[in-house]
């Protein structure tokens, strides 16, 4: 049925657990719950059942949770801390009746791992002032000032509360751009040390829901300072984490143990420009790859980077090394099998004139492309013609582009091919571009383009990657 918002993502006792915004009796937004499930890997999951269910205060928007392992909270049971949800309860009464106070952040508590949670009898935790969108709490620990710090949107910008003990809760600050009218949701704050000079930096992710470089919604970031009160950064400095149109709603993890040390996220996988319309029936939406996020001095400028995390490893199964291929202007190559459900790596010498592309195509003609153009130094995916489109005008109206910044020589691209999406990781992760699409039949050939050049791939390796589901 439907899904969108990733909550409640945290890691306890070898579990990773993904809540998530979810309408259990049909598969357009309805009122919302707490899906759940858990995984070892981030690869492999396991449905559990409803982790909360609407009640008198409202529906159950988007959240986070955290491991409170000094039970400041009080919460825990038998010496054991207890895990902790916080998320937006929706009055909608309250929004059908015109009020702007409908929305405010309340908690739950599990000492079960999860699989069943009681209500806080003192909700809400932070009442609404007046502000009409005032939603998506991200809480984490901030050891310095030992306090719980909770970051949430308030319409255009987001606002900072802190707590010793996860109920009752202090404003602190606000961090927005100055006459910005677009809404802002989900965000996460979280350090990110500079690979390149050890230097540790915050990073404030939030998802805007108009606007984004290829229409829509997207999830962008800044990076800064945090003091434990106050995140302080340049407001127009405004960077994107995907520059595709289907990563939404991306946040993080919480309670990743220090000797993993990784920042891991996942997005939804859809744009609300037409979430709700797209041809699928007994499900509507998904999640992107988890990713791992690491921040790098490029320039004058630091940008947060993503891979796929190391455990999707686990699902590539027959690899094939084509090896090199030396293509002439104008040129075509077709990898041998089948591109369904594969991932495809390449290196490429940076061409000097005109695109390199990757074009999956099936038998009714349907063409996906995806690659990068010289002229303008971007990346591009086009869908306009990649299959079932006429569920809403914007779809597939344009390429989607996306800049390819500063890089040597060499071009690396790493791309997941699924059913009805393509994740696109460029340079290490320098650039990311997440699309969903919808063939009328899998995609049954690949191959590579040189459109204007000629251009040697020094390396080609297609792998397949097994099915999660039964």
């Amino acid at each position: 049925m439907w899904m969108n918002d990733p909550n409640g993502m945290v890691f306890y006792e070898g579990e990773y657990h993904l809540f998530y915004q979810f309408y259990p009796d049909s598969n357009v937004w309805g009122p919302m719950h707490w899906g759940h499930a858990v995984s070892e890997d981030m690869v492999h999951w396991e449905h559990l059942p409803i982790a909360l269910y609407p009640d008198s205060l409202g529906l159950i928007f988007s959240g986070s949770a955290v491991i409170d392992w000094n039970n400041t909270s009080g919460f825990g049971e038998n010496g054991e801390p207890p895990m902790i949800a916080i998320f937006t309860h929706h009055n909608m009464a309250g929004e059908k009746a015109g009020m702007v106070d409908f929305q405010v952040q309340s908690i739950a508590y599990s000492n079960d791992k999860g699989r069943s949670w009681t209500k806080y009898d003192g909700n809400p935790v932070v009442p609404n002032p007046g502000i009409k969108d005032f939603r998506d709490p991200k809480v984490i620990w901030h050891e310095e000032t030992q306090k719980w710090v909770m970051v949430f949107s308030a319409y255009d910008r987001v606002r900072i509360y802190t707590s010793p003990n996860m109920k009752d809760w202090a404003f602190q600050s606000e961090f927005g751009i100055e006459g910005d009218t677009r809404l802002w949701e989900c965000p996460d704050l979280f350090p990110l040390t500079v690979e390149e000079t050890g230097e540790e930096k915050w990073i404030l992710i939030t998802s805007i829901q108009k606007e984004a470089p290829n229409g829509g919604t997207a999830t962008g970031y800044f990076v800064g300072d945090f003091d434990g009160s106050t995140f302080t950064g340049n407001p127009e400095n405004l960077k994107w984490m995907d520059y595709g149109t289907d990563n939404y709603a991306m946040v993080t993890w919480s309670d990743i143990p220090e000797e993993d040390g990784r920042r891991l996220g996942i997005g939804w996988m859809s744009n609300w420009q037409y979430a709700q319309l797209v041809p699928t029936t007994a499900w509507r939406s998904a999640m992107t790859l988890p990713r791992e996020l690491t921040l790098h001095q490029v320039g004058e400028e630091l940008e947060v980077w993503s891979v796929p995390a190391s455990e999707v490893i686990s699902i590539q199964g027959t690899e094939l090394n084509v090896g090199e291929v030396v293509l002439e202007a104008n040129q075509r190559f077709e990898l041998p099998g089948s591109p369904d459900l594969t991932s495809l790596t390449l290196r490429v010498n940076k061409p000097q004139n005109g695109r390199i592309a990757v074009v999956y195509s099936n038998q009714e003609g349907e063409e996906l492309v995806l690659g990068y153009r010289v002229a303008d130094n971007q990346f591009f995916i086009d869908r306009t013609n990649a299959g079932i489109s006429d569920f809403h005008k914007s779809f597939a109206e344009k390429v989607h582009v996306g800049p390819a910044g500063e890089f040597g020589e060499e071009l690396e691209l790493m791309i997941y091919l699924d059913r009805s999406s393509v994740e696109l990781f460029a340079n290490g992760g320098q650039r990311v571009m997440t699309d969903i699409v919808f063939p009328a039949s899998p995609y049954s050939k690949v191959e590579l383009a040189s459109e204007g050049t000629n251009t040697t791939f020094s390396e080609v390796i297609l792998r397949s990657v097994e099915r999660i589901w039964d």
